[in-house]
């Protein structure tokens, strides 16, 4: 009786062991599949998109990270070979960031050759109204309207071989020789200059200068400003890559969490 007893026992403890050790199994591999499945839908996001959630740094910041690549799409679609950024992605995405509790901070990567003037502004426009910290970095080239985007954030970096082409507005299609047409053009252009000049550190004056410029672009008006070129000018605040761009912005969001338990306490009081 005893040894069977034994037995018994000896067996409801090995399969004890074998229900934990199969259950252990199950609840790892349901970690695995989710931890795939969410690396797959990240992968995703990137290429459809250019977008993605920066979540695993050390300092607890949820960071959101926008593309603005190829060419700023207007109203009507580019071809499919074509490298576009589409305002109607990147808006609905800024009021999404704007009403989540969740994201601390925006980084927006920058290689543009320009584009739409009008969904260019809006694009920036809504980064310069959000009321996170916001940084942008140009890499290759932030060229045409895509200067109002690069300087519409609370802190912008350029990399040493990034540049910008700063010329006046053009127009496509059919244009109109009266004067009311270049009435047109010049206030389409104060926008732009307006707008520039009130996120960065250059007069507007010297702006226009730039745009002029005849002596730099081969079949062109304008000036190319390349790296420290584009510091040195007031556009730019600093010359860094992705790590300064981080830091900057980690930084940025310290500050902003520090303002933010200052004014609760001054209102508790």
């Amino acid at each position: 009786m005893l040894k069977r007893a034994c037995k018994g026992s000896l067996f409801v403890k090995d399969k004890a062991a074998w229900i934990t050790e199969v259950f252990c199994m199950s609840g790892k591999n349901h970690a695995s599949e989710k931890k795939t499945e969410e690396e797959k839908h990240r992968s995703e996001r990137i290429e459809e998109t250019g977008e993605v959630t920066l979540d695993k740094n050390g300092k607890a910041h949820t960071i959101h990270l926008i593309s603005v690549i190829g060419e700023v799409e207007g109203h009507d679609n580019l071809g499919t070979n074509s490298k576009t950024t589409k305002y109607e992605h990147i808006l609905p995405e800024l009021a999404a960031i704007e009403d989540s509790k969740n994201i601390d901070g925006v980084l927006i990567l920058l290689n543009t050759m320009g584009g739409d003037v009008e969904a260019g502004l809006a694009i920036a426009e809504m980064i310069a109204s959000l009321s996170k910290p916001t940084v942008s970095l140009v890499l290759g080239g932030s060229h045409s309207i895509g200067v109002p985007i690069a300087t519409s954030t609370n802190y912008s970096f350029i990399v040493p071989t990034g540049t910008m082409v700063i010329h006046p507005v053009r127009m496509s299609g059919m244009v109109i020789g009266v004067p009311q047409t270049f009435d047109y053009f010049r206030q389409i252009q104060n926008r732009i200059t307006g707008f520039v000049c009130d996120h960065c550190r250059i007069s507007k004056s010297r702006l226009e200068e730039l745009m002029m410029e005849t002596g730099i672009l081969t079949k062109d008006v304008g000036t190319i400003l390349v790296g420290q070129e584009a510091v040195n000018e007031g556009i730019i605040n600093e010359t860094g890559g992705i790590s300064e761009a981080m830091e900057k912005l980690h930084e940025l969001i310290n500050l902003d969490a520090a303002r933010k338990r200052k004014k609760a306490s001054a209102k508790n009081k």
